[in-house]
């Protein structure tokens, strides 16, 4: 998923009556943001106008005081596809080249399941109509406990992704400015290093934006540039005598569990598919848009993954717009616009952290006080994340190991376990064994993943200290 997305805006409304005309969700990547966005920024603008609201965390309401939602079919797949694409296209060609031919079958298979654990979700959010996201399927399965281990997780996965953008940030201003020199005689950064903080500084402003029309519009962008970077990939094949002639492996064993990782980085954006539930104006249909999704994101990350493997072969990078040939105009753009999505993605990934700070402070502060404090905070966050990821520049190790690590649990094995729960006294043995299995399968994959990512994290650091 560019990760977990706020790529859709839908409407799912404030109970209170003076502030529903405002009341509109943002949905978030996958790596998305995205529950707790829902919450908070549903009634965003009823807060900054001082209005009472009973949208939040701890009021229960009825889904009968909802306004009616009216999102139609067209447009919930057109939603949950933008949502599932993102920072993990990248990968996949890297992913298939070292994973062998065979591993596409694991790609595949592991985008059915997310959509059959999608489909669970819905099923939860129909059985309790007062859940309406990913932590209170959590807290209805499990009571608090279970909204506290979903939140972890969804903000661990936040924290990650964001750590993963900024390297490719790193790594693709690189790539554009090569042969630039920079130097400042009171810092050891190197030229890639002093390009990224100059990047980060520019988008740091956007961390203080409060109106929601403006994060919306970071959101299309963000799109866009995702279809841009396909779009030119697809181009190099075809318009820039890059010949596709290489081999791929048959199957490399060894690998798959660290590109299992990157796999189901690609497929995760379970965090946001309540509120698209929520959104759609015939729930029903849930399943069916599940299926249509992520039907066409498979076979477009199948294909770019089969497209950049074959062009470029054993030498094809963790992210493919590093491999394609500089000299082009396609790649400038792919380059460009790589460069450029990383930094529409910071407001948007860490505007529920800030709303949840913000609606934590004194109702009695003033609203310029508070948008200080959220912006401040906001700034120190995205600043230590810049430091780490100059700190461990490994862009495939740290996508990998969010990948097992985080949204294995997130995709797969909470949505498996919290339908059993809840469902336990009506659920049939096929199914039980099904789930089952597929908890088993999610745990496997997540423990081997992140034991191979991080070993191989290690040996980067190891090597890049030595020399």
């Amino acid at each position: 998923m560019w990760g977990k997305k706020w790529k859709s805006i839908g409407k799912l409304p404030c109970p209170d009556s003076d502030c529903l005309p405002h009341c509109n969700q943002v949905a978030s990547e996958t790596v998305h943001a995205a529950n707790h966005a829902a919450q908070w920024l549903s009634c965003d603008v009823c807060v900054e106008e001082n209005k009472i609201c009973k949208c939040q965390k701890g009021i229960e309401t009825d889904v009968d005081h909802h306004v009616k939602a009216n999102g139609s079919f067209a447009h919930a797949v057109i939603n949950m596809s933008g949502m599932l694409i993102g920072l993990g296209q990248l990968s996949t060609p890297y992913a298939l080249e070292n994973g062998g031919w065979a591993s596409s079958f694991l790609l595949v298979g592991l985008g059915v399941i997310c959509a059959y654990s999608s489909n669970l979700l819905g099923k939860c959010l129909d059985k309790n109509p007062k859940s309406r996201n990913y932590t209170d399927i959590g807290h209805y399965a499990f009571g608090t406990k279970g909204r506290v281990t979903a939140a972890t997780f969804i903000y661990l996965e936040i924290f990650m992704a964001l750590v993963s953008y900024t390297i490719s940030l790193h790594d693709n201003l690189s790539t554009v400015f090569l042969g630039t020199h920079l130097k400042l005689s009171w810092t050891n950064l190197s030229t890639s290093q002093l390009l990224t903080v100059v990047a980060v500084l520019v988008a740091l402003p956007s961390l203080w934006l409060r109106n929601l029309s403006s994060i919306s519009f970071l959101s299309t962008g963000g799109i866009i540039m995702s279809l841009i970077i396909f779009t030119m990939v697809a181009c190099t094949g075809i318009f820039g005598g890059v010949k596709s002639n290489h081999t791929i492996p048959a199957l490399q064993p060894h690998n798959i569990p660290a590109i299992s990782g990157l796999f189901i980085f690609s497929f995760a954006g379970h965090i946001v598919f309540p509120n698209l539930y929520m959104a759609m104006k015939d729930p029903s249909k849930f399943t069916k848009v599940s299926i249509v999704s992520f039907t066409l994101v498979t076979m477009l990350y199948t294909s770019l993954a089969f497209m950049g493997a074959k062009l470029y072969g054993p030498e094809v990078s963790s992210q493919i717009t590093l491999s394609m040939p500089r000299s082009l105009i396609v790649t400038k753009i792919a380059l460009w616009a790589t460069v450029l999505t990383p930094m529409t993605k910071y407001a948007l990934e860490f505007a529920p952290f800030a709303m949840q700070l913000e609606h934590s402070l004194p109702k009695s502060m003033k609203s310029s006080t508070k948008m200080v404090i959220r912006g401040g905070v906001g700034s120190l966050l995205l600043l230590a994340i810049l430091a780490l990821a100059l700190s461990v520049p490994y862009f495939e190790h740290v996508l990998s190991l969010t990948g097992s690590l985080v949204s294995m649990g997130i995709c797969i094995i909470f949505p498996c376990i919290f339908y059993i729960k809840i469902f336990w006294t009506q659920i049939s043995k096929p199914i039980l064994i099904l789930n089952v299995v597929l908890i088993a399968f999610g745990f496997l994959l997540g423990v081997s993943g992140t034991i191979s990512s991080s070993k191989s994290l290690v040996r980067s650091l190891q090597r890049g200290h030595s020399t």
